[in-house]
């Protein structure tokens, strides 16, 4: 037996459905310290140490990306 159920909602009806918060004050907020931050940079090194500093896991989380957008990169065999 095979049951199929649709749901057809908006992301904000599936967050409040499922009881989860609303992080966009929190999301807004990151943002516009991440712009200040891009914005007040003054060379590259820096900004490469502020990103490794926000991203999860640190320097380890970074190099996952890396190794993701770079494995993607390559042509398919």
């Amino acid at each position: 037996m095979k049951i199929n159920v649709e749901v057809d909602c908006t992301p904000e009806e599936a967050r409040r459905f499922m009881g989860l918060p609303d992080l966009t004050p929190v999301h807004d907020i990151y943002l516009k310290k991440m712009l200040e931050a891009v914005e007040n940079q003054t060379n590259p090194e820096a900004f490469q140490s502020l990103m490794q500093s926000w991203s999860p896991m640190g320097e380890a989380g970074m190099n996952f990306w890396k190794g993701l957008f770079e494995a993607g990169a390559k042509p398919g065999k």
